[in-house]
């Protein structure tokens, strides 16, 4: 039998500039994929070119699997495609101050000890809110095969295999819970379906995904599970001048809203953090399965009206 070779190619040779070839490259769906499944979080990218305060992040995620909690937990992704130096250490640092919970992923095609070394004391000596990933880079082929990705983690976490592996269901009763939601997601999104409605959605690596209708980058609407016992559909707006824009559409239709829906009503304006929600919720029990085509009409009635009643007050402002 004769096997191929494997040959290093040049990453020059496929990305010629960071910005306008490697970042949006990596930002497509396929492609932030690859390194989801690398370092175990479900990137959900935000934008490009993002701005943290004074600064720009060259990739901003959020971690899918959260995307429901009261605050969304960001993944930052800096690009290099040298070895790694000095000024992409400090905005990591920038970002990291500026941001209250955060993943730090550094994407470079080499990393010095020294670099390697920094990372690995931040993630000794910042909590479990803050995790610093090092990454290289590498691109092969075989023969005259396209040539083929391969992210290598050089620095990552404390613990992080053992979090990873505890998260992906080596734990049975995580294991079980994770599947259960899974089929939750699953029934949901065929229910969607053959409703035809304008709610997408997604069942992450973990299963704790949730449907989604999204007006641009900056505002959407999300449906989640709030542990076992409720259920939520939610408006949130982030970018620019959120609060300020949050506090105009609370002005112009608290009043109507709470007239057309009916629930226990959250408006959450965040004086921290990066992002603001207003969110329905009602007592639901998941794990009865007799009662989840309700859930799933009230989620498909509910998402749908959030997705028609926001897009209007958005377009007033």
């Amino acid at each position: 039998m004769q096997l191929g070779r494997f040959q290093k190619v040049e990453l020059r040779d496929c990305w010629q500039t960071e910005d306008r070839d490697f970042t949006p490259w990596l930002a497509k769906e396929e492609n932030i994929e690859i390194l989801s499944q690398e370092i175990g979080i479900n990137l959900e990218v935000q934008g490009v070119e993002q701005n943290v305060g004074p600064f720009r992040a060259d990739i901003l995620c959020v971690d899918a699997d959260n995307f429901g909690d009261d605050s969304k937990h960001y993944v930052l992704v800096e690009n290099q495609l040298e070895i790694t130096d000095h000024k992409h250490l400090g905005q990591l640092m920038t970002y990291a101050a500026g941001l209250d919970a955060v993943t730090l992923i550094w994407i470079a095609s080499k990393f010095t000890e020294e670099h390697r070394a920094a990372l690995d004391w931040l993630n000794r000596i910042t909590d479990d809110t803050f995790r610093f990933f090092g990454i290289e880079i590498e691109l092969y082929k075989i023969g005259e095969s396209l040539p083929a990705p391969r992210f290598n983690i050089v620095a990552k976490p404390n613990d992080w295999s053992k979090d990873v592996k505890r998260n992906t269901g080596s734990n049975r009763e995580n294991s079980e819970e994770n599947l259960f939601r899974k089929e939750y997601w699953k029934e949901l999104s065929e229910f969607a379906k053959a409703k035809q409605s304008i709610l997408k959605i997604t069942i992450s690596a973990h299963s704790y995904s949730s449907g989604v209708v999204k007006f641009g980058k900056e505002y959407g609407v999300t449906f989640s599970l709030i542990k076992k016992k409720e259920i939520q559909v939610y408006f949130w707006i982030q970018g620019d001048n959120f609060q300020e824009k949050f506090e105009i559409i609370k002005a112009n239709s608290e009043i109507q809203f709470s007239k057309e829906f009916q629930g226990e009503i959250y408006w959450q304006s965040k004086t921290q953090g990066k992002w603001s929600s207003i969110s329905l919720r009602k007592k639901a029990d998941i794990s009865d399965k007799n009662d989840w085509q309700n859930q799933f009409e009230w989620f498909v009635e509910n998402g749908e009206k959030f997705a028609n009643f926001f897009k209007k007050e958005i377009e007033k402002i």
